[in-house]
């Protein structure tokens, strides 16, 4: 048990939030996560729950999304190892703003409201990172409401494809190949369409040479022409 307790002090201290507490704070925080494991697709929070606490991401991805009444979601953030949720409701004693579920098999560290409150009272810094956080992630949103309002399908896919090449593209004889997500669906979840309208810019980028689709893996021939499709009038 001690074991798990120091590989939780050292998950809490990747956290950005954690990121300059000392031992014994951590110690602190770490004595008080709980261990929770959840399979692909399962819910971890809805919206409009009562928040309780703060999650961080120890192993696994989560994804952070809103929905409408029609059932449409539109994906806010998905956060990997070292990222953290619900730091908001937790700071202002709000419910929780969006729902969260499983990527994949994930472990998470969950830490209750009460000792959260405490770790920031005793240690104002945590706080202020808090802040930081909270306004990086405003501006985040406010680029996916811009995103939304003023662009159309195509240069949204175009943006999402190329951001998908800087972070996890795998250069090959035919250009930059990359993993989309496990379905249309969920990548239209990602962009705020639906899932035809993925399919058709997709084949429209294909019959027109930038990229070629194989499955799920799609190579990108000629990345300065989907660069080009940004800077294009909408």
């Amino acid at each position: 048990m001690a074991e798990i307790k120091v590989d939780h002090a050292r998950t809490l201290a990747k956290v950005q939030i954690f990121s300059e507490l000392d031992h014994p704070e951590l110690a602190f925080l770490a004595q008080r996560a709980v261990l929770r494991r959840f399979s692909p697709g399962e819910t971890i929070f809805s919206e409009g729950e009562p928040c309780v606490g703060l999650y961080v991401v120890e192993s696994g991805h989560i994804r952070v999304f809103k929905s409408s009444a029609g059932g449409r979601e539109q994906v806010l953030s998905i956060e990997g190892p070292g990222g953290s949720v619900a730091e908001l409701p937790v700071f202002d004693g709000g419910n929780y703003p969006a729902s969260v579920a499983a990527v994949d098999d994930v472990t998470l560290l969950f830490v209750r409201k009460q000792d959260f409150q405490a770790l920031c009272l005793a240690h104002p810094q945590v706080a202020l990172k808090v802040l930081r956080v909270v306004g990086a992630r405003l501006r985040r949103l406010v680029g996916i409401i811009e995103e939304l309002s003023f662009t159309t399908v195509r240069h949204r896919l175009a943006s999402f494809l190329l951001r998908l090449a800087r972070s996890e593209g795998k250069r090959v004889a035919q250009g930059v190949e990359v993993t989309l997500p496990a379905s249309n669906q969920e990548l239209a979840s990602q962009i705020g369409t639906v899932r035809e309208l993925v399919s058709r810019n997709l084949s429209r980028f294909q019959s027109e040479g930038l990229l070629k689709i194989n499955g799920r893996n799609v190579t990108i021939h000629d990345l300065k022409a989907l660069e080009a499709e940004l800077r294009s009038p909408q």
